[in-house]
């Protein structure tokens, strides 16, 4: 018998086109049952798409980071809380998120803030004059999104454990912590300079990964899929 796809398994959909999409999602059949579209998908149609793997049983992430004056971002989330699907990234900034989370109130769509990118570094960090290392700003950041009533935040997994810390500590055991820079033993990083494996990432705290290229650019996509549900299966 097949098993279910794992639940905090979520493949990025970082394709060029909505076609490749389609054919990708075909591909990996049962062997995933979440998906990320980004910017790149949204600027080719990525809503339709959404609509179309949810109207197909999927869950779906829109990871469209959104950021703007807060009138904006609240209409912005307010307008995607129709869409049936189930995570929104905005930038992890106390209006955007405020704004946000009263968008989206009494629907399903949960809210996360993007706290540090895991493609930067302490020096990038620093260029974009923070004072903090990026394990200080998203532990800023995530007592912000607390602050915020958002349902989580998007931090590398190297944060992970710092975040769920102080989420325990706020009383949020719910809250989420959706990690990028997730790559298996053996995998290149490729532009990720703040990575770990999918055991250490949920062993850390994290409740969802996100996985591209280690899947996406496998030779047999539903089987790179599997060999990652399997290597989480127990934790």
């Amino acid at each position: 018998m097949t098993p279910a796809p794992d639940p905090r398994l979520i493949c990025a959909l970082d394709t060029p086109t909505i076609g490749e999409a389609r054919v990708l999602v075909d591909r990996l059949g049962d062997a995933v049952g979440f998906y990320k579209i980004g910017l790149q998908l949204f600027a080719a149609g990525g809503m339709e798409l959404a609509r179309d793997l949810k109207a197909e049983g999927r869950q779906v992430f829109l990871d469209w980071k959104l950021h703007d004056i807060g009138a904006t971002v609240e209409k912005a989330s307010a307008n995607l809380a129709g869409s049936g699907c189930d995570l929104l990234t905005v930038h992890a900034r106390p209006q955007v998120m405020a704004a946000a989370a009263r968008g989206v109130k009494g629907s399903g769509l949960k809210v996360l803030g993007v706290t540090v990118l895991t493609s930067l570094t302490a020096d990038d960090v620093r260029a974009d004059d923070h004072s903090l290392s990026p394990a200080d700003l998203v532990a800023l950041r995530v007592r912000q999104a607390l602050d915020a009533g958002i349902d989580g935040v998007v931090s590398s997994p190297q944060e992970a454990a710092r975040a769920r810390e102080i989420a325990r500590a706020a009383g949020r055991n719910d809250f989420l912590i959706v990690t990028p820079g997730v790559r298996p033993d053996g995998a290149s990083l490729d532009d990720q300079a703040r990575a770990a494996t999918p055991s250490a990432a949920l062993a850390a705290g994290a409740s969802h990964l996100v996985i591209g290229r280690p899947i996406t650019a496998a030779a047999d996509p539903q089987a790179g899929a599997r060999a990652i549900a399997e290597s989480i299966a127990q934790l």
